[in-house]
């Protein structure tokens, strides 16, 4: 499979906090998904990863929010970027 990384950040939020987006173009769906991309995306805070949205083979889209595990409905990479940054501003607000 040879997949293209056409997205990849890190954004230091604090001393102790940090973003990492990757998102990469696949040849085909990965299993569990019915789209052409696949991606992590991860909000990092003093060494835990607070936050996270993936689509890992066999798991299909979710997102974790501190220990809870939920589907995530994927539709673009834009909103999926969107919707990241919402739930970080949100964990960062609360």
């Amino acid at each position: 499979m040879n997949a293209e990384l056409p997205f990849r950040e890190r954004h230091q939020i604090r001393a102790d906090a940090f973003v990492e987006l990757l998102i990469w173009r696949v040849p085909g769906p990965v299993r569990g998904s019915t789209h052409d991309y696949k991606y992590a995306l991860a909000y990092v805070v003093a060494g835990h990863c607070v936050i996270r949205y993936d689509n890992e083979a066999g798991k299909g889209d979710h997102k974790h929010i501190g220990d809870m595990e939920m589907p995530y409905a994927f539709t673009t990479p834009a909103k999926l970027l969107a919707d990241f940054w919402f739930d970080v501003d949100q964990w960062r607000l609360a």
